[in-house]
C-alpha cells in the first residue's frame, strides 16, 4: 500500500516536472521571439534615423569638393589674368621707355644740328639783306632754363607766322644776369636757347638749320644788373624772325575774258 502510494506520488511529481519544463521552454521561446522582434525593430528605427543624416553628409562632402574645385579654378584664372596684365604693363613700360629714348635722341639730334655761333656776322651770308620781321623775348627764373606757360604763349605768336614766311631764319640770343661764374653763365645761356629751340622744333616741326644760336652769358646786358628788376630782364632769350626775301604775296593773274 505504501509502495503504491509512493509510486503514485512519484508519477505526479514527474508529470509536474515535465509541465514545468514545457512551460519554461515556452517562456524561453517567447522571450527569444520578443528579443528578435525588438532587435529588428531597433535596427529599422536606426536605419530610418541615420539614413537621411548619411545622405546629407554625402551631399555636403560632394558640395565641399565642388566648391574646392571652383575655388581652385577661379584662383588659376585670376593668376593667369594677373600674369597677363603684368606682361601687358611691362610691355607698355618698355614701349614708353623706347619712345622716351627716341624723343631724347631726336631732341639731341635737333640741338646738335642747329647753328651755334659766336655772332651772326660773317656766318650768315649777306646778313645785311635780312630784315627783321618780328621779335620776342622770354625770361627765366634765377639759374633756370625752363619755359613757363607765358613764355610758350609768346613763342606761339611768333611761330604762327612761319608757314607764310619765305627764306626765314630764327636768331636766338641767350643771356644771363651778372651773378655767378662767367663760364657757367655761358653754359646756362646756351641751355636757355636750347629750351626755346626744343619747344619750337617739336611743336611746329621747324628744321634745325633754321636756328642760329648765340649764347652770350652775362655779356651785353639789356638792363642794369644792380637791380632785381634789371637782373630779371637779363635772364632771357631774344628771338628774332629774319628773312632775306620780300614777303609780298604775288598778285594773282587777271583771268582772260573777265568782265
Amino acid at each position: 500500500m505504501s509502495l503504491e502510494f509512493n509510486q503514485s506520488r512519484l508519477n505526479i511529481a514527474r508529470r509536474g516536472l515535465h509541465s514545468s519544463q514545457a512551460f519554461g521552454s515556452a517562456i524561453l521561446a517567447t522571450a527569444i521571439a520578443i528579443t528578435l522582434t525588438t532587435g529588428c525593430s531597433s535596427k529599422n528605427y536606426v536605419r530610418s534615423q541615420t539614413g537621411p543624416l548619411i545622405q546629407q553628409t554625402n551631399d555636403l562632402d560632394a558640395k565641399t569638393a565642388q566648391d574646392h574645385r571652383n575655388i581652385t579654378d577661379t584662383d588659376q584664372r585670376a593668376q593667369a589674368g594677373i600674369s597677363k596684365a603684368q606682361s601687358a604693363a611691362d610691355s607698355a613700360d618698355q614701349h614708353a621707355q623706347t619712345a622716351g629714348q627716341s624723343a631724347d635722341t631726336a631732341t639731341q639730334s635737333a640741338q646738335e644740328a642747329v647753328n651755334r655761333v659766336d655772332t651772326l656776322t660773317g656766318v650768315i651770308a649777306n646778313l645785311d639783306n635780312y630784315k627783321a620781321l618780328s621779335d620776342v623775348s622770354v625770361t627765366f627764373a634765377f639759374d633756370k632754363s625752363k619755359l613757363t606757360k607765358d613764355d610758350q604763349a609768346q613763342l606761339d605768336q611768333i611761330a604762327t607766322n612761319l608757314p607764310n614766311t619765305r627764306g626765314y631764319i630764327l636768331a636766338l640770343t641767350g643771356g644771363t644776369d651778372s651773378v655767378g661764374d662767367a663760364q657757367y653763365n655761358y653754359q646756362l645761356s646756351n641751355k636757355r636757347a636750347d629750351a626755346v629751340v626744343t619747344y619750337l622744333a617739336t611743336k611746329y616741326n621747324i628744321p634745325p638749320h633754321k636756328f642760329y644760336l648765340v649764347g652770350i652769358g652775362k655779356d651785353n646786358p639789356v638792363a642794369d644788373n644792380h637791380s632785381r628788376e634789371g637782373r630779371a630782364q637779363n635772364r632771357r632769350v631774344e628771338i628774332k624772325l629774319l628773312s632775306n626775301m620780300t614777303q609780298q604775296a604775288p598778285t594773282p593773274a587777271t583771268p582772260s575774258g573777265g568782265q
